[in-house]
């Protein structure tokens, strides 16, 4: 079954997006153990003192979200990326709260490379996920909703065959059923990069953001049988 694949009309407008994508199909998950609190406490020191006063529009990455935003008709200063939610979390009241591990080893990785990650749990994906433009028939409940709400047309989501949104505005929201939660049983995490230059850079962080979240689920939520890919124009599916 393919778990996560690329719209082609999405490939065709974003042509730099680079996609990690890790399939763990057991794991567990935990209260967040100390070893690991204090990991995730170093991370968030270290990334402050690194972004200092440097506006979050002025890192690459964070700069390309932005501009992908733009691009399907979102204002990204109104509606976030993930990635740029946590750093702006971080940078003006100081600390990142730990939700559950799997959540914060996600969280983790994310402000180091300052790179949207999801993680998602499969009982909330039926058939798999597409990243595609919506018709504004799909659904989607967010976390601690009553009534599901329906995407703008246009805009980019993540959903099943159901047409379940698993994440809203690509990377800005996840749903209340795609959510890593205390009994999540198996995962899939989502690290995406549009950040473009002559370096591939977006490529190279994607790559080791994967490599991260793949050493601590091994080493934390004893993670097993561990498949990862890159997506984009050279491969659309996983």
């Amino acid at each position: 079954m393919t778990l996560f694949r690329y719209d082609a009309a999405i490939l065709h407008t974003f042509p730099a997006v680079v996609g990690g994508i890790l399939h763990a199909p057991t794991v567990r998950n935990a209260a967040t153990p100390a070893d690991l609190h204090e990991r995730y406490l170093h991370e968030q020191a270290a990334v402050r003192a690194r972004i200092g006063t440097t506006p979050l529009s002025d890192l690459p990455s964070l700069a390309a979200w932005r501009g992908a935003f733009r691009a399907f008709g979102i204002d990204p200063t109104q509606y976030r990326s993930a990635a740029e939610a946590l750093l702006r979390r971080l940078t003006k009241k100081g600390d990142i709260p730990s939700i559950n591990m799997l959540v914060d080893i996600g969280n983790l990785v994310s402000i180091r490379y300052a790179l949207p990650i999801a993680m998602i749990d499969l009982r909330g994906v039926g058939d798999g996920l597409t990243v595609h433009f919506a018709d504004g028939t799909e659904t989607f409940t967010e976390l601690d909703a009553a009534e599901p709400t329906h995407p703008d047309v246009g805009e980019v989501v993540f959903s099943d065959a159901q047409k379940q949104v698993a994440a809203r505005r690509w990377c800005w929201r996840q749903s209340a059923e795609s959510a890593a939660r205390a009994d999540t049983s198996a995962l899939l995490v989502t690290i995406e990069a549009h950040h473009l230059d002559a370096s591939n850079s977006a490529r190279r962080d994607v790559e080791a953001a994967l490599a991260d979240v793949q050493a601590c689920l091994t080493e934390y939520a004893d993670a097993r049988d561990v498949k990862t890919a890159l997506l984009g124009r050279e491969r659309a599916a996983f």
